[in-house]
């Protein structure tokens, strides 16, 4: 299918390694000028020899006049914005029980904050090119995941319910906004590259249990969808989200 982005100006949030990475090479094959992020110099440099031409802006999405000094960075070494993509999150928390102010206030800082910081920088360039959002969230936002931590999925819930409130303003200035939600993807460094050398067994058991396809998934999968919602293949969609689990989820 030819998603005509070749040309296109796009900004991944996260993106130095992982899904973010992946998203940010699906982008760069279609022909867009793209722009990755991330917190360590080091590590974007690393991604920015593999994908020569890119923009590397070193930000704190977290903080609010980073995110702004991200899209004024964007703004500058692109000339425009056409669509982002806010991957920056992290599963990482307490475990279900053992939540307190503080961690509240963290994961919800890396996985609420930061879209809501980086949207609201983008707003005005995204609407004057008509623009797309993509969010990256999870399936621990939609139901309950046993042992998964309680603040991140109460922060993906939250979420969800931004991009579904927001889109109507958004739609307003030309803007659509989704979320695609991953189920459990394998790459170096995630938790399920840890299990799998731990206990493959128990993996393969969990994955014959719970997913209908029986495997995890790939940061591939996941930049394939964002790559095509953010394309105009998908005009007519918009504050929904978008399940990438092998079948895994009921809600």
């Amino acid at each position: 299918m030819e998603l005509d982005l070749k040309g296109k100006t796009v900004l991944v949030t996260g993106s130095s390694r992982g899904i973010g990475k992946s998203i940010a090479e699906a982008f760069y094959s279609e022909g867009c000028h793209v722009a990755i992020n991330g917190r360590n110099k080091k590590d974007l440099d690393k991604v920015a020899k593999e994908l020569p031409g890119v923009a590397t802006i070193q930000a704190d999405v977290t903080k609010p006049k980073q995110a702004q000094q991200l899209i004024t960075e964007t703004i500058k070494d692109l000339g425009s914005l056409d669509i982002l993509v806010c991957n920056v999150g992290s599963g990482s928390s307490v475990p279900p029980g053992y939540e307190d102010y503080q961690e509240w206030q963290r994961v919800f800082s890396i996985n609420l904050w930061s879209v809501t910081n980086t949207i609201e920088a983008a707003r005005e360039v995204l609407s004057s090119a008509n623009g797309v959002i993509i969010c990256i969230s999870s399936i621990c936002g939609i139901e309950v995941v046993p042992g998964a931590p309680v603040t991140y999925s109460a922060a993906k819930s939250a979420l969800h319910s931004y991009v579904r409130g927001i889109a109507r303003p958004l739609g307003k200035l030309g803007i659509r906004i989704n979320a695609v939600a991953p189920g459990n993807i394998l790459f170096d460094g995630s938790i399920w590259s840890k299990k799998l050398k731990d206990n493959s067994d128990s993996v393969q058991t969990m994955l014959d249990y719970n997913v209908a396809l029986g495997n995890l998934g790939s940061p591939e999968d996941v930049a394939s969808l964002v790559v095509y919602m953010a394309s105009a293949r998908s005009s007519f969609v918009t504050g929904s989200v978008w399940t990438i689990d092998g079948g895994q989820v009921h809600s």
